[in-house]
């Protein structure tokens, strides 16, 4: 059985039993967990080794857990400081800044990881232009060329603890104020004014990144649809100018900045047909339904490679990681984050 182009939730803290009949199904190819999925380390435990098991390749099993005010889980994991803590050592001492992005990095994917979570979804790259409040602190920085090195280290981090990286959201949302969650954001710069934002995959790229996702964003100058569902962002600047060889998510399908584009199953054939690996359907049950029944697909081997290297490789179970000296320093390094006051990043 093959890996399908569908990310779809649980509503609880294991399987029930009709989401089985939906995992199972060829179209699926991973779950996106939430806190709603999350009791304990120990249970989170059993509930990746119940999804890897359902299936051959195992189900990719994902979450979003930056940090700050994106950290799913919580009690019995590290709080984790938001990223432009990371921006704001790189801008007293750049060497110290590029060493807590690589350890937090690691922490974060290490702790995941002891719990058999496959992927989580960072490091954001977007830019801190100051009026997107849904990024905000998930901006490493406003400077791109710190963004950059910020982020290749986060990365590297990740890699350490045997989890893959996704940038996003391609190609960037830090200069729109609207929320994608709520709204269509709209970015009326032409192409060669992103060349900042783009900066950041560019170093990614160059280092082996091996995922990106792509944000609902409109660039009319550019296209009229949005990056993630635009054939002209994802083959032509993304795998085109970039060079990018990995898998590319969508954004949740299921956000308004993306309903202005057609039925749920009109959404994904775009987003499968711009070039897209994966697209997540979060909290929204009868659309995933809608769509196990509406959409066509048509098995690509290409991205069946892209998908299956990004499952995570071997790592300690949770309650080891914590008893090793590295784990100590890395909760050491983000409790510390967590003390120093916030500055706005200027310099």
């Amino acid at each position: 059985m093959t890996l399908g182009p569908l990310m779809i939730d649980l509503r609880g803290v294991a399987i029930e039993p009709d989401e089985r009949d939906l995992l199972a199904h060829p179209l699926v190819g991973g779950v996106i967990l939430f806190t709603r999925n999350f009791e304990s380390p120990a249970q989170l435990a059993r509930l990746t080794e119940d999804l890897h098991a359902l299936r051959s390749p195992a189900l990719l099993v994902g979450v979003d857990h930056e940090g700050g005010r994106v950290q799913r889980f919580r009690e019995g994991f590290t709080r984790l400081p938001a990223s432009r803590a990371m921006g704001r050592r790189h801008a007293e001492n750049p060497s110290a800044g590029v060493a807590l992005a690589r350890e937090l990095g690691w922490l974060m994917a290490a702790e995941l990881r002891g719990c058999g979570v496959d992927l989580s979804f960072a490091p954001c790259v977007d830019l801190d232009y100051g009026v997107s409040e849904v990024i905000g602190d998930r901006s490493f920085h406003a400077r791109p060329e710190r963004v950059a090195e910020l982020a290749v280290a986060y990365m590297l981090g990740m890699r350490e603890a045997g989890m893959a990286a996704t940038a996003k959201h391609f190609p960037g949302h830090g200069a729109v104020a609207a929320d994608s969650h709520v709204a269509l954001p709209v970015d009326r710069r032409e192409l060669p004014d992103l060349d900042a934002d783009l900066m950041p995959y560019r170093r990614l790229i160059a280092n082996g990144l091996l995922s990106v996702m792509a944000g609902h964003v409109v660039f009319p100058a550019v296209d009229g649809l949005p990056a993630s569902l635009s054939r002209r962002w994802i083959e032509g600047e993304l795998r085109g100018t970039l060079g990018f060889r990995g898998a590319v998510f969508t954004d949740d399908l299921s956000m308004k900045g993306a309903a202005a584009f057609g039925t749920i199953v009109e959404r994904a054939q775009r987003a499968l047909a711009a070039g897209c690996d994966m697209l997540p359907v979060c909290n929204d049950r009868a659309a995933v339904e809608t769509l196990l029944d509406g959409l066509r697909d048509e098995p690509q081997p290409l991205r069946q490679v892209r998908l299956v290297r990004l499952h995570g490789r071997s790592a300690p179970p949770f309650q080891e990681l914590r008893q090793a000296q590295r784990w100590r320093e890395g909760a050491g390094a983000a409790a510390h984050c967590l003390d120093v006051p916030e500055l706005r990043l200027d310099a």
